[in-house]
């Protein structure tokens, strides 16, 4: 799988994780160069406060379009089957493709 944004490659894997239909990429497949961390959070009922990146590709932004779990909540990961703790998903334009 692959996430694209402003036809730059943001992250790569064959090991992404599905949740409600978004593919979580491994934090180590993600390039950090096109993150820029956000103080948004929003909350899961049940897994827990999502955190927030924005990507930046040359000079155009696109805010809160990354994000990830580094503390999901007790029982989510076993309700996933995966360790799903870091794991980024991509959205607002971001492509997500094979």
């Amino acid at each position: 799988m692959k996430a694209i944004w402003n036809n730059r490659t943001i992250a790569e894997s064959d090991k992404t994780i599905i949740i409600e239909g978004n593919h979580y990429f491994p934090s180590e497949s993600v390039k950090k160069e096109f993150l820029k961390e956000s103080e948004h959070t929003s909350e899961c009922v049940w897994k827990g406060t999502a955190h927030y990146f924005h990507i930046q590709v040359e000079e155009k932004i696109n805010q809160n379009a990354g994000w990830y779990y580094p503390h999901p909540k007790e029982g989510s990961v076993e309700r996933v089957g995966e360790d799903f703790s870091n794991y980024i998903a991509f959205w607002n334009g971001v492509i997500v493709e094979e």
